[in-house]
């Protein structure tokens, strides 16, 4: 028996702020003590001009940027991979924690979506650590598997996956053979708003959003169960989930 309904759950008429604590005001709070003092100029200004535009609630938040930075520093990361790369955000912030010699290979079906967050990359600095490639994730990642298969496999430190999240399974697969051992795989929107949780029945979700979380669903319980990572799902932004590879 439905409940009620769920309109988008994410769309442009959503709120900005792209979390899973009921409080806005503890959100804010934590964007102000501990995220914005220590956001990058360019940072902010992407974040500010991503903002204005029509699909800007797709952009990783600044808190969820930080969160990756630490990461890739803790872990030495030089060598990344980023599926789903929008305007960059995500990116520019990789871009600044990676060493100079470092290098991202930035996914995207869209090179236009990208552009605009180009200039702001190039004026940080760091444009030169960035190749990015338009088209299918799947298809990019097989044609790195398939160019230099001895310098790939096992090639690179550190993914995040923010694409089409009913291929989060295979894009898991093949990024499994990409990563090396100890490497770091993170994937975005893992929570898809906590409609995950909701028992089957109890909402109603359009199409989109139904066909989401049943893929999430899926994905989440194949990486709770997949012994060649170590997991852990955070309730940071919409949900990310982190793993280390072990074998």
């Amino acid at each position: 028996m439905t409940t009620g309904s769920v309109a988008n759950v994410h769309s442009v008429m959503g709120s900005t702020n792209k979390t899973l604590l009921k409080s806005e005001a503890l959100y804010e709070y934590m964007l102000k003590t501990m995220v914005y003092p220590r956001e990058n100029e360019f940072m902010r200004e992407l974040r500010l001009i991503t903002m204005e535009h029509a699909y800007g609630f797709m952009s990783s938040p600044p808190d969820e940027a930080q969160l990756l930075s630490l990461l890739l520093k803790l872990t030495g990361a030089k060598n990344t991979i980023e599926v789903g790369v929008y305007t960059g955000c995500s990116v520019l912030a990789t871009a600044l924690a990676i060493p100079d010699d470092g290098k991202i290979v930035a996914i995207d079906v869209r090179r236009d979506y990208f552009d605009m967050g180009l200039p702001v990359i190039t004026r940080a600095g760091v444009a030169h650590k960035v190749d990015f490639r338009e088209g299918n994730g799947l298809d990019r990642l097989d044609e790195l598997l398939l160019a230099d298969a001895a310098a790939n496999e096992g090639g690179f430190d550190f993914a995040f996956v923010d694409a089409d999240k009913p291929n989060y399974v295979k894009y898991h697969e093949k990024l499994l053979k990409l990563v090396r051992v100890g490497g770091v795989l993170a994937y975005d929107n893992t929570l898809w708003a906590g409609s995950v949780a909701i028992p089957d029945g109890e909402r109603e979700f359009t199409e989109r959003d139904g066909s989401i979380r049943d893929a999430l669903r899926e994905f989440n319980a194949m990486i709770g169960a997949d012994a060649r990572v170590e997991p852990v799902l955070l309730p940071v932004a919409d949900g990310i989930t982190i793993c280390r590879r072990v074998a």
